[in-house]
């Protein structure tokens, strides 16, 4: 790997890489050279940079994350989803939104009689709307206010007197999560429809000894998939014999469930 400043660091078995696939095409050469058996060959990658490049991206979202009064919330579940009206669907800007309260499974994440709260729209929020703003512009705050207010409406539908609450409120744009997280369009990931097409395996970049992983590759979006890509990718260094051996090892100590049984 070579870095922006000339430094190159070899790895000894593999490169991992988790950026999103649109950023890979910036990342490898327009070719370069394997020797297997005393043979030289040259690969060319540029065909396969123009196809990852093109991969279709998902809409941004927005974020709500606030602290807020826990007093008489004694009720609460751990997720809810709202959906504002099925006849738009799930995509339509602002008529899906994912609330989680985190609290309510693990209340040491706020002080004493406090809860944390996650709202977002999940994958379709409109990138153009907040193109070309300036993060620091009366427009840009008004936008983000404006947007996020169905994120608060939905939070209501389940803690009606939820803006009395509020402590810490902080709000996540598309912008936001286009220079923090390096998403391209503050995308939410790669528009890979179910049925259709699947998620690439960590090899997609088809150059030995770079293995991907992220919510690029398979099984897709979201914070457990993208840890199931990394086990995948750290499986892949390992003999097929030494997974048997471990199987039979957790089999033999009752770690594993019928169904993996082998």
């Amino acid at each position: 790997v070579r870095l922006r400043g000339g430094d190159v660091i070899r790895a000894k078995h593999a490169v991992v890489n988790n950026a999103p696939v649109w950023a890979v095409p910036k990342l490898l050469p327009d070719k370069y050279e394997t020797v297997s058996w005393g043979i030289k060959s040259v690969w060319d990658t540029r065909q396969l940079k123009a196809k990852l490049s093109q991969t279709p991206q998902t809409e941004s979202f927005m974020h709500l994350h606030l602290g807020i009064d826990a007093a008489g919330l004694d009720a609460l579940d751990i997720h809810y989803t709202v959906i504002n009206e099925w006849e738009s669907g799930i995509d339509a800007p602002g008529n899906m939104v994912v609330i989680s309260i985190p609290t309510v499974l693990d209340p040491g994440m706020a002080p004493d009689g406090k809860h944390v709260v996650h709202a977002y729209t999940a994958g379709n929020e409109p990138y153009d709307l907040f193109k070309g703003l300036d993060r620091k512009s009366d427009k840009y705050k008004e936008l983000k206010k404006e947007r996020a207010d169905c994120l608060y409406k939905a939070i209501e539908k389940v803690i009606p007197d939820l803006r009395d609450r509020i402590e810490v409120e902080l709000v996540g744009s598309p912008l936001t999560h286009e220079r923090f997280l390096r998403r391209p369009q503050g995308t939410y990931g790669p528009a890979l429809a179910a049925g259709k097409t699947m998620f690439p395996g960590p090899g997609y970049a088809k150059i030995p000894g770079l293995l991907c992983c992220g919510d690029s590759t398979f099984p897709g979006i979201g914070v457990p998939a993208v840890a199931a890509s990394g086990i995948t990718a750290a499986n892949t260094l390992v003999e097929v014999s030494d997974h048997l051996s471990l199987l039979e090892e957790m089999k033999k100590d009752g770690k594993m469930p019928d169904q993996c049984m082998v």
